[in-house]
């Protein structure tokens, strides 16, 4: 009996250790679960009153371009793909025999430049976009020569003479198709470029014959309709060129 006894209270005293553990793990998962809840609560309160506390935003410093920018971008995609396809840009102008100028053309210029030596005479002509019109008349006007001119295309040309240092000739014209007009005529002085210096009379408002003579007297020299007629052409092309040119840089800066 007695050793029955001590069997007991060493398994008594056994079991203790193991309650005392599971007491104190039920416990400790209660306050485990207590701290849990408080945590959700602490959480949930300091998520209230998150849009009351300052927000930091961080963006790339590579930001996407406006909408805007890319439709432009679009659009001038577009008009670069028209130009090529409507217009001979890559067309090189053969110039016909017997053409008595060399031609400067320098691309993102808005102007040609003709040069040759004529009996010691150095001529220099400034040559300008074409300046085109639809080719429709005004009913209101008489049908006189210069209604005409105001419907047909035409180029402006700056004709300068020269021989060596001294004074030169410089005539403003108007080439038509198969006519040039001449719309001005100043005696140039290198070591006088006065403003004010007197240019001459209206050339129109010249004796018709002098007119006549100085029409002769730039044709000798080059200025003639077989020379501007091809010029014309020259420059409507080189418009073409130069606006495909123009389009693309105006692309290059927009999408930089």
């Amino acid at each position: 009996m007695a050793a029955f006894t001590s069997i007991i209270r060493k398994s008594a005293s056994s079991m203790a250790p193991l309650a005392f553990r599971v007491v104190r793990g039920q416990r400790n998962h209660s306050s485990f679960v207590f701290a849990a809840v408080n945590h959700a609560r602490i959480s949930h309160n300091t998520r209230s009153l998150a849009p009351l506390a300052p927000t930091f935003r961080f963006y790339s410093s590579q930001s996407k371009k406006p909408s805007s920018d890319e439709s432009l971008l679009r659009v001038i995609d577009s008009e670069i793909q028209c130009a090529i396809e409507t217009a001979d840009h890559e067309q090189v102008e053969e110039i016909p025999s017997g053409f008595p100028f060399e031609i400067q053309d320098d691309p993102g210029v808005q102007t040609i430049t003709l040069k040759r030596t004529y009996q010691g005479e150095e001529i220099q002509v400034e040559v300008h976009m074409p300046d085109l019109v639809s080719g429709e008349k005004n009913d209101d006007h008489d049908e006189d020569e210069h209604d005409d001119q105001a419907t047909q295309s035409s180029i402006p040309l700056l004709v300068n003479v020269s021989k060596k240092d001294g004074p030169s000739l410089e005539f403003t014209c108007t080439a038509y198709p198969d006519e040039i007009e001449i719309d001005s005529l100043a005696v140039k002085h290198p070591e006088n470029e006065d403003e004010l210096a007197y240019s001459g009379p209206d050339f129109h408002d010249l004796d018709e014959n002098l007119q006549k003579s100085f029409h002769k007297y730039l044709e000798i020299r080059g200025i003639k309709p077989s020379t501007t007629n091809f010029l014309h052409e020259y420059m409507i092309n080189k418009d073409s060129k130069e606006y495909l040119l123009w389009l693309k840089k105006v692309k290059s800066f927009v999408e930089a």
